[in-house]
């Protein structure tokens, strides 16, 4: 099972929720490839998930992949090197 921190993003009533993963692999990409990973609603697309991160975080999107596993979407995001990930994880609390 994923270790996941308990903050969820809310953005309102048309928002997503994003919920950061934590776990060794997670702080791993963070680490290496500047990549963040979230868990997010099975039911948004790719463009609706890039805009709420980029809003919600302040940041710019170099790459975003996405995983669904049975009920779930997880989020691979990469961002521009001007903005690091190990920073906005410090923000979240992650690190």
């Amino acid at each position: 099972m994923h270790e996941r921190n308990k903050k969820c993003f809310n953005g309102g009533k048309d928002k997503m929720n994003i919920k950061p993963i934590v776990t060794e692999k997670a702080v791993m990409l963070i680490e290496s490839q500047n990549v963040l990973t979230f868990e997010t609603e099975k039911e948004k697309t790719k463009t609706e998930i890039k805009n709420e991160i980029e809003n919600l975080f302040k940041v710019k999107i170099q790459n975003l992949r996405t995983l669904v596993q049975g009920n779930k979407k997880y989020v691979y995001v990469k961002l521009k090197k001007e903005f690091p990930a190990i920073d906005v994880a410090t923000k979240l609390g992650l690190i």
